[in-house]
């Protein structure tokens, strides 16, 4: 049957094609011979102009009638403007009823505080409240304005030199918010095109930096530096123009999603040998580590001008609010005028600026602050050793520890629900606020989660005996069946 058909078709195709190769398909117009083949062409041309010069069809105009106005009202569904509220989206944060000190209330009930940055103890400290009440007896709450426009008050200016000559640095510049530091000053000298190579465990503060600079940015293994090694080698030698682009290596000092230490000297060296800018994020070690204080950079022993960048936010060791960046004249001065946490918002209120100046005061008078804190560290850390179905997995030094399953259930919504369990029993039977290192939806770190204990120079003994006992307990409980 097929062969019949194609036999029909190919005799159809062969007399069409004699009948327009045939002496009589032809014509001649002025002398000139024309083909048949040529004038169904013309023709075939003449036939699609006139179509294209039609006006098209359109259905005559008429207004709707009430009746189909009212159907097409209800059957349109407008689009949600947010996506859809799933149980993971739902939660109910205990709400705190007093200062977030070492000790605090909750639902009426005092109980221990390991949920919050106080490192060095200073959140109700008399000093810092008396700063706070003249500066607001001076200068009222706020300054309405951004530091460009009339909303910088010498009390901005004192803080921003006496943070430079605290770190030994030539000046420094302050943000009202302390996350706007980081995804405010990664942009200003990030830009589309160059090149950032990051950890993997950065907070999402940085991450929203790295997102909004529309750099290129590659991540290398959570603190790991034979990782980074083999990342810049490889993005140097695989880019021919990578020599010409700014590149910058992004780690934190302290990491919040790991309470692991960056290696500062090791990091230098390999920012040397492959000429990367470095910048430092000291939010959880400015007022922590070191002999004083000052942050990684004594706490490695690494000359602080070998750092391009340090930001740090002020609400954790010295118990305010704002953030700050400090460095070279040229790297704060190009932030004044290019920085949009800077440039766009409000300015610092000035009482807050008075309290980390007296902050600084009060951490330079009581360098034994730091020796607490590190001895409470260790304390909490001895305590919790042999704790069941947990490890520590943060830095010795580190003012954060933090804890993970040993086993993983393979899910990491599985492994946050049963940490999520062991910190509301701590809470609600014996009065220990922990917390889980539960991340929101844009967070895109993908490190272990776990429990994350902040340790307080003001925390007495009994306290972490408390929270040792507390979490040793409850965790036999909630992971034996697990086992």
């Amino acid at each position: 049957m097929a062969s019949f058909i194609l036999n029909v078709v190919n005799t159809m195709l062969n007399r069409v094609k004699l009948a327009l190769d045939s002496p009589s398909a032809g014509a001649v117009v002025f002398g000139v011979h024309i083909s048949g083949h040529l004038f169904v062409e013309v023709l075939l041309l003449v036939v699609i102009l006139f179509l294209l010069s039609q006006k098209s069809y359109k259905p005559p105009k008429r207004p709707l009638t009430k009746k189909e106005i009212d159907e097409l009202c209800d059957e349109w569904v407008p689009e949600s403007l947010i996506p859809p509220i799933i149980e993971e989206m739902q939660c109910e944060p205990p709400v705190l009823e007093s200062a977030a000190g070492p000790h605090t209330i909750i639902s009426g009930k005092e109980v221990v505080n390991f949920a919050s940055a106080n490192y060095l103890g200073l959140i109700g400290h008399e000093k810092l409240l008396e700063s706070c009440t003249s500066a607001l007896e001076k200068y009222g709450v706020g300054s309405c304005g951004p530091r460009g426009f009339y909303g910088t008050i010498d009390v901005h200016l004192d803080c921003e030199a006496r943070i430079a000559k605290f770190l030994g640095t030539p000046d420094s510049i302050l943000y009202s918010y302390g996350l706007s530091t980081m995804f405010s000053a990664i942009p200003c000298f990030c830009k589309k095109g160059d090149l950032i190579v990051a950890d993997e465990g950065v907070h999402w503060g940085i991450q929203n930096g790295l997102y909004l600079s529309r750099s290129t940015v590659v991540y290398f293994k959570h603190n790991d530096m034979d990782s980074l090694r083999n990342t810049l080698e490889r993005v140097t030698a695989d880019n021919k123009r990578a020599k010409k682009l700014r590149r910058y290596i992004v780690v934190e000092a302290v990491y919040q999603n790991s309470g692991q230490i960056a290696p500062l000297d090791e990091l230098i060296r390999l920012k040397e040998k492959y000429r990367f800018r470095v910048f430092l994020d000291e939010s959880n070690s400015f007022g922590v580590l070191g002999r004083s204080g000052r942050g990684l950079t004594e706490h490695c022993g690494v000359p602080v001008d070998k750092i391009d960048i340090v930001t740090a936010a002020m609400g954790h060791a010295l118990a305010t609010e704002g953030g700050f960046c400090t460095g070279s004249a040229r790297v704060v001065d190009h932030q004044r005028l290019s920085s949009s946490g800077y440039v766009f918002s409000a300015s610092l209120p000035p009482y807050l600026a008075s309290a980390a100046i007296t902050a600084i005061d009060v951490l330079e008078e009581n360098p034994d602050l730091i020796t607490k804190l590190k001895k409470n560290t260790a304390i909490l850390r001895t305590g919790l050793s042999d704790i069941h179905g947990l490890s520590i997995a943060s830095n010795p030094e580190s003012p954060i520890v933090f804890l993970i399953l040993e086993k993983s259930t393979g899910s990491m919504k599985n492994d946050l629900q049963l940490l999520e369990d062991i910190a509301d029993w701590a809470l609600k039977e014996d009065g220990v606020f922990v917390v889980t290192s539960k991340r929101s939806m844009l967070d895109k770190c993908r490190l272990p989660v776990g429990i994350r204990l902040f340790v307080s120079a003001a925390h007495s003994e009994a306290d972490l005996v408390k929270a040792c006992e507390s979490l040793k307990r409850i965790s036999a409980v909630v992971l034996r069946d697990r086992n």
